[in-house]
């Protein structure tokens, strides 16, 4: 083979020839034993040339023995050396060819051999800086670690230039690494030497890894943890513009999910905020922003005043900025531009394994999507505590609350009792809310089976009903009213304002006074109700008369339909059923003075009082959405109803004083 080095050739990929050194092509001779079975490699005795070259006496070799019998002509070249980690050490691929014929492709070959310098250079680089070294001598577990710190502070304060580049790092080990060394083998052996006379030989100090002191990243201002309620939710930063997890996570247990505060979580961190408010501020019409100027200095005075958690970031710098521009400021102000990501808060829920479940910066989306399945998590965290099928009060004190472990989350239930129709459940609720609506039915439940005998005479002698009944006729069938009815007198004999037992004690008391107030109670509802009906009817009648008034009576006809519906007995606060029919009855003078005249007046104050009423469907709406219940809002429904009566029918009279003006001031101070 040595002789005839050049009568080599390999096999083409694409037709019967074969592939030899300087661009040789060539043929097995049709009379060959080795025509047929066309191995991959193969060696000429002859080279002989008719129409096309043909080779005879062939014989099938290998490419490494040809290799090894050309070695003197054989010309090898190296690429794309680097760290192997499987390996251990500097490799690169080699590439043998013999006059142009490729023998060998992309072979990995130790690369210390061929350049020592260069491999111990790549060692540093690809191994230790780049993290790729496996090993757990003290040095590298304690300079991950540090490293691993530093990390955290640039994500935390979403600042790329606290941690020293990569070439501090290679300087660093260059200056105390020995010129021969490029492999694990070799370093193991040199490190347990050195590491003998100085055990800290390789360790790095934070000085070395920090370009500044990253004095401003603190604890208190990028904490580790939020805590709500009595909860504690780890946090997870990440400086990554564009990645899912961008900004700061809070790591959220599915049993928690409907205990966290939507406005707590929307102020994300100390050390975040203020370019949050920053963002708000420039996020605001022009005419306001340039009362704003320099943003800076507005955004100090606004945190300073601030009290995080109680309304949206959003919110509270609305009313900072209405009360700086005098100017009563909405949703509406705001630009189109999307709030950026890594200034929303990113819930991350998690199982009991923490796995992941769900992600999002859309907390609301989260629980419509999750929300009954957090429920359900939580009450099954503490087995034995819920009961069904339950008739009389056998279960002891009820606490408002319980707190409990499980695995490492301390969670929060609320106890309570569920009507379930024949009887009541005991029930653990996440939330404290719907622990007090469930409990108050609940208790009225197990009361009403208590006083079954006294109810059921009281469902027969309902004072008036038939003709109760006739004058709702138009409205409500009389069985459902007859139920909203019961409902209305039992919420009020049996709880109304008192505070709702949670002891045997309590209960029992609660049910003697209940038994002793039913009569007068029912027949205040039932007077009450006559009232409402016959101011109803005269709407009724109204209304036929003013069907030509266009918007004036679809206004009323709707604001009626508010007030006046199945099940309003018991869902209208008992104090307001007493003015209903003034209601009513101002809605229908309002027609009256229409057709009489007072068109200009009636649109000069119907946008007054139709915007009021969308500030207060929108909050209603954002309540419910995130499982809230706000009394204010509730009172500032009924104050709309009597701005209505005080601009359209004032001779009806309202039980205190009430106007636009004090409408707005009620909106700001307690519901902005």
């Amino acid at each position: 083979m040595t002789g005839l080095i050049g009568n080599v050739g390999m096999k083409a990929l694409d037709g019967d020839h074969y592939h030899g050194p300087r661009g040789l092509q060539f043929h097995i001779w049709p009379g060959s034993g080795l025509k047929k079975n066309r191995p991959r490699w193969a060696m000429a005795g002859e080279l002989q040339e008719t129409t096309r070259i043909f080779a005879r006496n062939v014989a099938k070799v290998e490419p490494d023995w040809i290799e090894k019998a050309g070695a003197h002509v054989v010309e090898r070249a190296w690429v794309e050396p680097h760290w192997d980690k499987a390996r251990g050490e500097v490799v690169a691929y080699e590439n043998v060819s013999l006059f142009g014929l490729v023998l060998a492709a992309r072979r990995k070959v130790s690369f210390a051999k061929i350049d020592p310098a260069k491999a111990r250079e790549i060692f540093i680089e690809g191994a230790l800086v780049a993290g790729e070294f496996e090993s757990r001598h003290p040095f590298w577990i304690h300079n991950m670690k540090l490293i691993a710190e530093i990390e955290d502070l640039e994500h935390r304060a979403r600042r790329p230039d606290v941690l020293v580049d990569d070439r501090a790092l290679a300087a660093f080990y260059d200056a105390r690494l020995p010129k021969d060394l490029s492999d694990t083998r070799s370093f193991d052996t040199w490190y347990r030497a050195a590491s003998a006379h100085d055990p800290k030989v390789l360790f790095l100090a934070r000085a070395d890894l920090m370009r500044h002191g990253a004095e401003s990243i603190t604890e208190e201002l990028f904490p580790k943890q939020m805590k709500i309620g009595d909860a504690v939710f780890p946090l997870a930063y990440r400086f990554e513009p564009g990645h899912p997890m961008d900004g700061v996570t809070i790591n959220v247990p599915l049993a928690l999910l409907n205990q966290v505060d939507g406005s707590e979580i929307d102020w994300l961190v100390p050390g975040m905020i203020r370019e949050k408010v920053g963002w708000a501020m420039k996020a605001l019409p022009k005419r306001i922003r340039t009362q704003l100027v320099p943003v800076a200095e507005h955004t100090t005075k606004f945190l300073e005043e601030a009290r995080p958690g109680d309304k949206t970031v959003k919110e509270a710098v609305l009313d900072y900025a209405s009360r700086l521009s005098a100017e009563r400021l909405d949703d509406t102000v705001w630009s189109k531009e999307d709030v950026p990501a890594h200034l929303l808060m990113n819930v991350r829920i998690v199982d009991e394994a923490k796995r992941e479940l769900a992600m999002g910066r859309d907390l609301g989306e989260l629980r419509k999507r999750l929300g009954e399945a957090a429920s359900l998590t939580l009450a099954k965290a503490r087995p034995g505590m819920e009961r069904e099928g339950i008739t009389q009060w056998d279960f002891g004190d009820l606490p408002e609350q319980v707190t409990f472990k499980r695995g490492n989350h301390t969670l929060t239930g609320f106890p309570a009792l569920v009507d379930e129709g024949a009887d009541v459940s005991l029930r653990l609720m996440d939330t404290s809310q719907k622990a007090q609506d469930a409990h108050r039915g609940g208790v009225k439940r197990l009361m009403a089976l208590d006083l079954k005998e006294q109810l059921r005479q009281l469902e027969r002698g309902l004072p008036g009903f038939n003709a109760l009944a006739l004058r709702f006729n138009a409205q409500i069938p009389a069985d459902k009213l007859k139920a909203d009815l019961l409902d209305a007198v039992v919420d009020r004999a049996f709880i109304g304002e008192d505070l709702v037992p949670r002891t045997a004690r309590a209960f029992e008391e609660q049910k003697k006074r209940a038994r002793t107030r039913l009569p007068a109670v029912a027949e205040g509802a039932s007077r009450h109700a006559a009232a409402i009906g016959e101011a109803s009817q005269q709407f009724l009648q109204a209304l036929a008369q003013g069907a030509s008034l266009g918007r004036v009576a679809q206004e009323v006809k709707g604001q009626r339909e508010r007030l006046v519906y199945p099940g309003f007995l018991a869902r209208t606060p008992w104090e307001r059923l007493e003015h209903i029919p003034r209601y009513l009855k101002g809605y229908s003078l309002r027609m009256q003075k229409y057709r009489a005249g007072g068109a200009e007046r009636d649109q000069r104050h119907a946008p007054t009082v139709a915007n009021f009423w969308n500030n207060y469907e929108t909050r209603l709406k954002a309540d419910r959405d995130a499982g809230r219940h706000d009394p204010k809002l509730e009172e500032f429904r009924w104050l709309i109803e009597e701005l209505r009566v005080s601009l359209f029918a004032q001779e009806l009279r309202t039980p205190l004083p009430v106007s636009a003006k004090r409408l707005q001031k009620f909106w700001d101070e307690h519901l902005r």
